[in-house]
């Protein structure tokens, strides 16, 4: 997958949350800034890498183990501090 692809939105919190629902099958309704995966979301620590590495995959970057990702905003926050596209948008 590619981030510039014109079935992907160009707004990378969008594309975030569009990862999250197709990898997860989660509606996109649910995932909000605020939504903790593990605790709204019920997802096993499992899951929580899953989505983590399917982040890295689609953004090329890499998510240090340190970083807390414990909910969809910091997943956002984090591509948008590190993805160039996303920190020019």
């Amino acid at each position: 997958m590619v981030a510039s692809s014109s079935r992907w939105p160009a707004n990378p919190d969008q594309q975030v949350r569009r990862l999250i629902s197709r990898r997860k099958r989660v509606a996109l309704g649910r995932l909000h800034s605020s939504t903790r995966l593990m605790h709204e979301l019920h997802f096993d620590l499992v899951d929580v890498v899953d989505i983590i590495l399917e982040v890295e995959r689609h953004f090329h970057l890499t998510i240090p183990d340190e970083v807390p990702v414990d909910t969809v905003g910091a997943l956002m926050h984090y591509v948008r501090g590190h993805y160039p596209v996303a920190s020019r948008a």
